[in-house]
């Protein structure tokens, strides 16, 4: 009999179900939610007392020792920025913007914004680093007008002279920007709090708007979503009680999940002062340059919980299969694995349970839901050891009301509770647009069950709706379940796949190739051009086997992929391509490369472009 590791869990196991004559069902929790502060700078004052010298956040210095910040001294830390923010007349019409990545600045900040009751804005940095026009960045600071802008260090000088006002105050951690007067961090952190700030951190209550978190922009132009103490709290009393076993001992987290997503700036971090842990900032990324960093800091960190992407744990799993030191500290004690933004490959999970069970005897247990930006995030858990696969999402959180609703052919999830976002800051049509009548939020998601005789059993993710399209039969293509088809059985030399054949005979795939994994396929050079990998022989011939069997595996038009395009230039962020955490925005990358879509489809025959199915 399979072992799993103890993690306990005390919701999201059953719930109350009901279905209407018009085919509109709804669930909810059988569990009701528990109480919660009113903010979360509470759960900072209670564990300042209780653990003072426990460590709130760590992050290596320049890459060597962890420098450590306590929560009595985050606490002091906190009412000392809130002091100087106060100073400054700051607002919601005036609020922070902060272009940094993780980092003790950046989350003191986040803190010393949150105890004043000033909302902060915590910016993409690809918007100020990546992007050549910062026409995302330039749309995130004219939304929230901030009144200060804060920036970790002078790679951001380049972005500030092009697109914040000379007329808004700059606080800088570190260096310096040509022309410009800049702030440094540590006035603010010299501000001797007194009765201002007392009296501004009185004033915060449950409505209380603590940031605005703008949305990826993977389907249109990224929008603010008011984030409000009510929303965090409340999820993170919900997160309590379904992964109970966060009470159990306080949490230790090793994450480099960005804090201007809902995943990492929410779940995570709120996971750890909601509950008295320790963050390690983990500064590598899920990528064959950046994951070194991940793995010498799980060699020396065992964390109780581990979330990251899927990409992530690809890296993870491959560098144990020879690293000891890595496994034993990793499997050490955590209880509960979980990932998010898209699916785990069933031979990558399969991997995982196997080293663990070699390592540890047992496996741990692997987490789903599904969480947004306007949920803060987390409105359902997949949490049966043993029963969770990738796609599953599992059934409702405590206090969360979920309403599943026909829409063209497909269930959309719709949720409301005290997680959901009250809105989209300034933009009024947006936000009454994305509630039902009822005060739903409208996801544009689909679920489906899991098995539909067996409602407990829970849900699972069918697509988003908005992708669906039409072949010229009429016949619906399911883009989402299509697409992580596609990532699966190309793993893992697949980033993604953009669908095509609106309004066409048959479906097509763009591919955006994972051109590192590609080299390593072939055994070429690290410095190999992303043509010249692309035509070898041995890529070639995956691509290929990938159509062929995508071809064969089709039980019909809408699931059978007929011709397929492999992309050397990768998504354009500046147009929209491509999020700041990978996303694909299947829309733009349609509409800037119309002429490809039109090209995949006058092929009669296989060239060096494009791949038809080499059919028996």
């Amino acid at each position: 009999m399979t072992r799993y590791r103890d993690a306990r869990v005390a919701a999201c196991l059953d719930a109350e179900h009901r279905r209407a004559p018009d085919g509109v069902e709804r669930l909810r929790s059988a569990v009701p939610l528990g109480p919660y502060p009113e903010r979360l700078t509470d759960r900072l004052e209670h564990w300042a007392r209780l653990a003072p010298d426990r460590t709130l956040a760590a992050r290596r210095e320049r890459g060597g020792e962890w420098r450590r910040i306590g929560y009595a001294q985050m606490r002091e830390r906190a009412r000392a920025i809130g002091q100087a923010l106060v100073e400054r007349g700051l607002s919601p019409e005036r609020p922070v913007a902060i272009l940094s990545g993780n980092d003790l600045e950046h989350l003191s900040l986040a803190l010393g914004a949150m105890w004043a009751g000033i909302p902060y804005t915590p910016v993409s940095p690809a918007y100020s680093l990546l992007s050549q026009d910062y026409g995302k960045l330039r749309h995130v600071l004219n939304s929230t007008t901030p009144g200060l802008v804060f920036a970790s260090g002078p790679e951001y000088a380049k972005a500030i002279r092009a697109v914040v006002d000379p007329d808004i105050e700059l606080v800088m951690a570190e260096g310096r920007v040509d022309g410009r007067p800049a702030t440094p961090f540590d006035a603010l952190l010299s501000a001797a709090p007194g009765a201002a700030v007392d009296a501004a951190h009185a004033r915060v209550g449950p409505d209380t708007i603590v940031k605005f978190l703008f949305t990826s922009g993977s389907t249109r132009v990224p929008k603010g979503v008011i984030n409000t103490q009510r929303m965090l709290c409340a999820n993170q009393q919900m997160l309590c009680q379904a992964m109970a076993f966060l009470a159990d001992e306080p949490p230790v987290l090793v994450d480099w999940l960005p804090w201007n997503h809902t995943f990492g700036g929410n779940h995570n971090t709120g996971i750890t002062i909601y509950n008295g842990g320790t963050l390690y900032i983990d500064d590598g990324k899920p990528t064959a340059q950046g994951i070194g960093e991940t793995l010498r800091n799980l060699r020396e960190i065992s964390p109780t919980v581990y979330f990251n992407v899927p990409k992530g744990f690809e890296e993870i799993v491959a560098a144990m299969r020879d690293d000891d030191v890595l496994r034993k500290s990793l499997f050490a004690r955590v209880k509960a694995f979980m990932f998010a933004g898209a699916g785990l490959s069933q031979p990558v999970w399969d991997e995982l349970d196997r080293i663990a069970e070699q390592t540890v005897g047992e496996r741990i247990p692997m987490i789903t839901g599904l969480g947004m930006t306007e949920t803060a995030p987390s409105c359902t858990f997949a949490l049966r050891a043993g029963k969770v696969r990738s796609g599953h999402i599992g059934l409702p959180c405590p206090g969360v009301e979920v309403k599943l609703v026909p829409v063209d052919g497909k269930n959309e999830i719709r949720f409301r509770g005290p997680n959901v976002m009250p809105g989209y800051w300034r933009l009024p049509e947006a936000t009454a647009h994305a509630f039902d009548d009822e005060g739903f939020y409208r996801t544009g998601d689909a679920a489906k069950w899991i098995d539909p005789a067996d409602p407990g059993a829970g849900l699972m993710f069918d697509g988003r709706i908005a992708e669906d399209f039409k072949l010229s039969t009429g016949t619906f293509v399911s883009v989402g379940p299509l697409r992580a088809r596609i990532i699966a059985a190309g793993a893992p030399c697949v980033q993604d796949a953009v669908i095509t054949g609106l309004d066409r005979d048959e479906v097509g795939m763009l591919v955006f190739p994972r051109i590192d994994e590609c080299r390593k396929l072939a055994g070429l050079a690290e410095d190999t051009g992303a043509e010249e990998v692309l035509r070898h022989p041995t890529v070639r011939a995956h691509f290929q086997a990938l159509l062929d069997r995508m071809w064969r595996d089709g039980t019909g038009s809408a699931s059978r992929v007929a011709r397929a395009h492999v992309m050397a230039a990768p998504p354009s962020i500046d147009r929209d391509e491509v999020t700041d955490k990978g996303s694909i925005n299947q829309r733009a990358v349609l509409r800037h490369r119309a002429a490809l879509v039109d090209a995949l489809y006058r092929a009669v025959a296989a060239d060096n472009d494009i791949l038809l199915p080499q059919q028996e």
